[in-house]
């Protein structure tokens, strides 16, 4: 592993990185005032520790206007010293620090209600329904210098790089896009007119910086909206700033308003190299690829192909600080992969306006409060259950030096979660599950398995301490039925259980019930795998392989009592499933609840009291789990030191299992 090319040095302008490995700038929402904090530092000390050659900060506001909630900031000589202590500790840690230049543009309308918001034109966007202030020719060329001096500020603060974000809808691609530039000054008009305000970006931060010191680019190459800037734009872009002195581009695609996801589970890895191959083609100078890439071995695939010259892992790095080192073999532990559930995006938009959590991690964000240490006692604990809240209980407790051993009654690890893996877009689920698998018998876990936990058998242990992580279990509603009606659980049918169709009605829909459906509308359409071997031979025109593609054998309806679908699922990850649904044209019955079951149908009544009679030949259950709570009551009462965990105490999300497992870990 140590041969591989990821693990190469390379050279931005006089910069030698030490790998190939970037961490890409995310908002994490750590700071609420601009500053950098200790925080912030010691998140970033543990991405420097794992290996990370170069770490992107920010994005970092350049002026007060285009900022948005938590990103941190240099719009003045105020913000230089944290910046400077931030710089200092990468150093000590062996990565290069580069420093993201931003400006939000349209975007911060979100977020600064109390401020002007600037933009090339006054269009609103999608997102934020807010009008911006067109920004006059004056106020354009005075934004410019807001970046050169920014720059200057980020040199002195001991950054050894600065990048410019023309990426995601911010204020550069805003410029770019036709959509969003109608000015008809010298930086509206035609490509090479709505270029210039990058180009002359890239020209002053040169000028400030001198010669020898390394500009990068963050390059949005399509931004997956009709009509806006495209591939080949961005291709001549390129050309124009390494002309201009950039000297690397990171390349990503889309905007926050794409209708096509960029980051979530449903996109397949590596999706957007593509992008970066063409950038690559039009300049001399290093590209980095992004999206949807954290296994070591699709990096260097990436790179051995000429793709690009590094690689931005991202998310995989809040997921595991580690990642370069364990790929590298400098760690003998497993990588805990990145399953893209978005949580980490979710986390932006909460109230509690803590910042960015991973799902997956409980210690990410938490950095600062310092390091596990060993318990001054070690404890005799067993574990019953081995989905995600039970596993991450054994990985806790044996990092905290506790004696630790997991029962689970199946013949392998997971749990519920081997059923969240199977519906589609949600397959790499499955990584979570292998990196227990590796990690903990690493830690000095027992694991048994086909183990029948009893009261008995518990009090026979003689634990310190008992977990109970049995789950929860499906809810069957008292619905009266027909002895003829073919009624299944939407979890068997993720199971693999055969389901008679075509006609298929899904009663609830929340998370399980719209992903039950889309999991069976897949099954009857065409194959990504047929879709390419027809695609290539020209079997079909491009219209009917689309038809193929998107309507099922299978006709699936959903019937929900409420007004809204999957309102149990976070807003990331809900907004591709309900647009999944409407392209699969699968039905969806809103408001109404099923009030008898026939032999091949379904009675269903709104709240205005109107009935109305669906054919089904299949009915599915997707009502709601209840906590399996039947050991914890054999337990409670027997002396036992017994504690609840994840679904068997509140079911809810993956984080909440982790993060409160961890949690309790922490206070044992």
């Amino acid at each position: 592993m140590k041969n591989m090319k990821l693990f190469e040095p390379i050279e931005i302008n006089h910069l030698q990185l030490k790998n190939r490995v970037v961490m890409p700038a995310m908002n994490l929402g750590y700071t609420h005032d601009g500053t950098v904090n200790e925080r912030l530092i010691e998140f970033y000390r543990q991405r420097a520790l794992g290996g990370a050659g170069l770490i992107m900060v920010g994005g970092t506001a350049v002026e007060k206007t285009g900022v948005i909630g938590g990103f941190v900031s240099l719009h003045a000589d105020d913000f230089i010293k944290g910046h400077q202590q931030l710089c200092d500790t990468l150093h000590e840690e062996g990565a290069a620090a580069g420093c993201q230049l931003f400006q939000a543009g349209r975007y911060s309308a979100a977020f600064s209600a109390d401020m002007d918001v600037y933009a090339p034109s006054p269009i609103p966007s999608r997102l934020t329904r807010h009008t911006p202030q067109e920004l006059s020719n004056k106020q354009v060329y005075q934004m410019i210098d807001h970046f050169g001096q920014a720059a200057l500020r980020a040199k002195k603060a001991h950054y050894d790089l600065v990048e410019v974000i023309m990426s995601a809808g911010y204020l550069v691609s805003e410029f770019l896009s036709p959509l969003t530039n109608q000015r008809t000054d010298e930086f509206g008009g035609c490509l090479e007119k709505r270029m210039r305000f990058a180009v002359e970006i890239i020209r002053t931060i040169r000028q400030q910086v001198g010669p020898d010191y390394p500009i990068s680019v963050r390059l949005g190459a399509s931004d997956f909206i009709p009509g806006g800037t495209t591939l080949e734009d961005t291709s001549l872009l390129a050309r124009e700033l390494e002309k201009a002195g950039a000297d690397m581009i990171n390349v990503t695609g889309g905007w926050h308003e794409s209708p096509v996801p960029q980051i979530s589970a449903a996109v397949p890895r590596a999706s957007y190299v593509y992008l970066a191959s063409r950038i690559k083609e039009n300049v001399t100078i290093p590209v980095a690829a992004s999206n949807r890439i954290n296994s070591p071995a699709l990096a260097e695939q990436i790179l051995l192909s000429g793709q690009a010259d590094l690689i931005s892992i991202a998310r995989g790095m809040l997921a595991d600080p580690d990642w370069v080192c364990k790929a590298a073999g400098k760690n003998p532990h497993p990588i805990r992969k990145c399953i893209a559930c978005m949580n980490c995006l979710h986390s932006l938009f909460k109230q509690d306006n803590n910042g960015v959590y991973c799902a997956i991690n409980p210690e990410a964000g938490q950095e600062y409060k310092g390091k596990i240490t060993p318990a001054r006692k070690a404890k005799k604990i067993l574990i019953i259950g081995a989905g995600p809240a039970g596993l991450e209980a054994a990985r806790a407790a044996a990092l905290f030096g506790h004696e630790v051993e997991l029962w689970e009654r199946e013949n392998s690890i997971g749990g519920q979660w081997k059923i969240a893996c199977i519906p589609p877009g949600k397959e790499e689920f499955r990584s979570l599950i292998e990196y227990y698998e590796e990690e903990l018998p690493c830690l000095g876990v027992r694991i048994k398995t086909d183990c029948n936990a009893t009261a008995e058998k518990i009090a026979a242990y003689k634990a310190d301490a008992v977990l109970i992580a049995t789950g929860a279990r499906p809810l069957t509603p008292s619905i009266p039925r027909d002895d003829q009606a073919r009624v299944i659980d939407a979890w068997d049918v993720l199971k693999g259980h055969p389901v008679p169709g075509p006609r298929v009605l899904i009663i609830g829909g929340g998370s399980v019930g719209c992903e039950t459906a889309l999991y069976l509308a897949e099954k009857g359409t065409l194959s990504a795998a047929a879709l390419k071997f027809l695609f290539m031979h020209g079997a079909e025109t491009p219209d009917t392989l689309y038809q193929l593609v998107t309507e099922s054998s299978y006709k699936v309806s959903i019937i929900e009592k409420e007004a809204r679908l999957a309102q149990d699922m976070i807003d990331p990850v809900r907004w591709g499933v309900i647009k999944h649904l409407h392209m699969l044209n699968i039905e969806t019955v809103l408001n109404h609840s099923v009030c008898e079951i026939g032999p091949r149908s379904v009675t269903v009544v709104d709240k205005d009291k109107h009935y109305q009679t669906i054919a089904a030949d299949t009915i599915i259950m997707a009502v709601g789990v209840q906590p399996d709570q039947t050991l914890y009551q054999a337990l409670k009462n027997s002396g036992e030191n017994v504690f609840l965990l994840g679904d068997a105490r509140t079911p809810g999300q993956v984080k909440d299992a982790i993060h409160d497992s961890f949690t309790l870990i922490q206070s044992l």
